[in-house]
C-alpha cells in the first residue's frame, strides 16, 4: 500500500511511504493429479529396473513452501501375483518403474495401482492427499514357441490330384493370438524331394494347410512321410529356454483312381507317299494304361476325326488301314501333313479315355498333269506386238512341277500355221499370231504342257483366244460382235430363262385380261331390262314449282 501524511487542508507534511503486506501460505489446498486413470505398458519379462509411466500431480499451494511439496507413493497393488510389491514409484518425481522380476502376460495381463500425492513432503499427519488410478498393461512378446498338439498327423489324397488340403496341422501357441509372436509359419523339412507339397498357415485358426502342389502317380509314390516344423514370424525373447521351434510328422496315403490311357508318342508322324490305296495297311498306334495295378481288360480303339474319311482302325490291336486313296492335293491336308485324332477307352470304374494324334506327311508324286491358266484370251486380228501370256499351274510339287514345257500339236494343221507359242520362263509362255491376219472370232487354241517330273505328265489345255479388230491403241473395237458370237453356254441359258419368264408373264396378263372381259358380261346379262335405271327416268322439260319441289 501508498501512505500519505496531510494537514487538515490536504497539504502533504511528509513524503508517501510503501506499506508491504505478505500473505503467508496456508495449507488448505489438496494436490490434485493431472488424470484420475493413468495408463502405461511395460514388456513382459522385463527387468528389475525398467521404466513404466510417470504420473503427475498439481498443489495450488505455495510450490516453494511445504505446503506445496508433494510426495508420491503406491498405496496397492492388484492382483498381488507374482509378488505384491512388482512396482516402485520415486517420490519425487512420480517414475513408476519395476522393482521385481517376474512379468508374465500369460499368468497377469494387467496391473492396477492406487498411486498416492501427499503435500508437506509426504507428512502424513499435517499433509494433505489425494489419490489416482494407474493401471499398467503388460504386452506380449514372443517367450512361447508354438507347440503340435500331435506328434503325428495323416491325410490322404487322389492321385493327380492338385490344390487338395490333405491334412490339418494344429499348434497351440501362449502368446496373444493373432500378433506376430503367436502367428505360425509352417515348413517342411523332410520326405519331400520333389516339392509335391506346400503347408498355407491359416490365418484364423493357426492350422497348418498342407496342400499338394504337383500332381502324384500312385504307380510311383503310394505313400508320403513328410517331416514339418513350425514356428513364429519373430523369433524367441532372449533368455527363453523353449526350444524355437516344434516338430511333427505327416503320413499321407494316395489313393489309386482310374487314369486316362495315354498314347505313345503322341503326336505319331508316319511318312507315306500319296497314292496309297484303299485297304493298305498304315501303321499301328496303340496307347499305354497307367493303371498298371488295376484288374482291367485291355483297351479299345476307335477313330475320333478324320476330315477326308481315309482311315480306319482295328478296335482291339490299334492298326490303321486306309479306306480311300490318299491324296497330297486334298483340301484337308495342309502344308502336305493330315491329321487323324484317335481315342482309347478302357473299362474302369469311371470309364477313361485318352486321344492321341496320327500324323500323315504325304510325299508327293506326279499325279496331276499341268494345265493353261487363263482359260480363256484376246488377241487382235493383225500380226501386232500382242502376245497373250499363259501360265501352267500343276497341283504337284517339286520335283514333280516346272519347269513346264509348252507347244502346239500337229493336228489339226491350222493351229501350228496360224499360231506360234515361245516359253519365257519355267511358269509362262506367250502364245502369238504365226500369220499376218486372222479373220475376227472365237478359236479353241489346244495347248501340250508337259512337267519335269519322272516319269512326266502331260496334258492337252484348250485356251479359248478371242481375235477381234483393234485401234490404234490395240484395244478391240468390235468386241459386241466377238461377245456376242461368243456367248458360253451359261449366258445362253440365262437369256434363254428370261425370255421364257417374259412370254409366261406376257401370257398370265393375257388369261387376266380375258377372265376380266367375261365376268363384266356376264354382270350385265344378269341386270333386267325393267330394272334398268336409266329407263326409271323422265324428262318432263317443266320447271319447279317453289320450295316443295326442292
Amino acid at each position: 500500500l501508498r501512505a500519505h501524511a496531510v494537514d487538515v487542508n490536504g497539504n502533504q507534511v511528509e513524503n508517501p511511504i510503501d506499506i508491504v503486506i505478505n500473505v503467508i501460505d496456508m495449507n488448505d489446498n489438496r494436490p490434485e493429479f493431472l488424470h484420475q486413470v493413468w495408463n502405461g505398458t511395460v514388456p513382459e519379462g522385463s527387468k528389475p529396473g525398467t521404466y513404466v509411466m510417470t504420473v503427475t500431480a498439481i498443489d495450488a499451494d505455495d510450490p516453494n513452501a511445504q505446503n506445496g511439496m508433494l510426495r508420491y507413493r503406491i498405496l496397492s497393488q492388484a492382483p498381488s501375483s507374482p509378488s505384491p510389491n512388482m512396482f516402485t514409484i520415486n517420490n519425487e518425481t512420480g517414475d513408476i518403474i519395476t522393482v521385481a522380476a517376474g512379468l508374465d502376460r500369460e499368468k497377469v495381463q494387467q496391473y492396477t495401482l492406487i498411486i498416492q500425492a501427499t503435500d508437506m513432503e509426504g507428512n502424513p499427519t499435517y499433509g494433505l492427499s489425494n489419490t489416482a488410478t494407474a493401471v499398467i498393461t503388460v504386452t506380449d512378446v514372443n517367450d512361447n514357441p508354438p507347440e503340435f498338439t500331435a506328434m503325428t498327423f495323416y491325410g490322404e489324397v487322389p492321385e493327380n490330384r492338385v490344390d487338395v488340403i490333405v491334412a490339418n496341422l494344429t499348434v497351440t501357441d501362449k502368446d496373444q493370438p493373432h500378433t506376430p509372436a503367436w502367428n505360425a509359419m509352417y515348413r517342411m523339412t523332410g520326405g519331400d524331394p520333389t516339392g509335391r507339397f506346400t503347408i498355407l498357415t491359416d490365418p484364423n485358426s493357426n492350422d497348418g494347410l498342407v496342400t499338394v502342389v504337383k500332381p502324384i502317380d500312385f504307380e510311383a509314390n503310394r505313400m508320403f512321410i513328410l517331416t514339418v516344423a513350425a514356428e513364429n514370424q519373430v523369433p524367441l525373447a532372449k533368455g527363453i529356454q523353449h526350444p524355437p521351434q516344434s516338430t511333427a510328422t505327416v503320413s499321407i496315403t494316395v489313393i489309386d483312381v482310374n487314369e486316362s490311357p495315354y498314347f505313345v508318342p503322341n503326336p505319331k508322324l508316319v511318312r507315306q507317299e500319296e497314292g496309297l490305296l484303299a485297304g493298305s495297311m498304315l501303321t499301328t498306334f496303340t496307347a499305354q494304361d497307367p493303371d498298371r495295378y488295376m484288374q482291367q481288360t485291355s483297351l479299345r480303339y476307335s477313330k475320333l476325326s478324320d476330315p477326308a474319311n481315309w482311315l480306319k482302325i482295328d478296335p482291339v490291336n490299334g492298326q490303321i488301314t486306309t479306306t480311300a486313296v490318299l491324296d497330297r492335293e486334298s483340301i484337308y491336308v495342309q502344308n502336305n501333313m493330315y491329321n487323324a485324332t484317335f481315342l482309347a477307352s478302357d473299362n474302369g470304374i469311371p470309364p477313361m479315355s485318352g486321344t492321341g494324334t496320327l500324323q500323315i506327311y504325304l510325299l508327293d508324286i506326279n499325279d496331276n498333269a499341268p494345265q493353261v491358266n487363263p482359260k480363256e484370251a484376246t488377241t487382235c486380228e493383225t500380226l501386232q506386238p500382242n502376245a497373250i501370256n499363259i501360265t501352267a499351274v500343276d497341283p504337284d510339287i517339286d520335283p514333280n512341277a516346272g519347269p513346264f514345257a509348252f507347244e502346239l500339236p500337229d493336228t489339226p494343221a491350222s493351229i501350228k500355221r496360224n499360231w506360234t507359242i515361245v516359253r519365257i520362263s519355267g511358269d509362262h509362255a506367250q502364245l502369238s499370231l504365226r500369220i499376218r491376219f486372222l479373220e475376227a472370232g472365237i478359236y479353241d487354241v489346244p495347248i501340250v504342257i508337259t512337267d519335269s517330273g519322272n516319269p512326266h505328265a502331260s496334258s492337252t489345255s484348250v485356251l479359248k483366244v478371242k481375235v477381234c479388230q483393234c485401234d490404234i491403241n490395240g484395244d478391240c473395237t468390235d468386241v459386241d460382235r466377238i461377245v456376242g458370237a461368243g456367248l458360253g453356254t451359261g449366258a445362253i441359258i440365262a437369256i434363254l430363262l428370261c425370255i421364257i419368264i417374259l412370254l409366261i408373264l406376257v401370257l398370265m396378263f393375257v388369261v387376266w385380261m380375258k377372265r376380266r372381259d367375261k365376268e363384266r358380261q356376264a354382270k350385265q346379262l344378269l341386270i333386267d331390262p325393267e330394272d334398268d335405271v336409266r329407263d326409271n327416268i323422265l324428262k318432263y322439260d317443266e320447271e319447279g314449282g317453289g320450295e316443295e319441289d326442292q
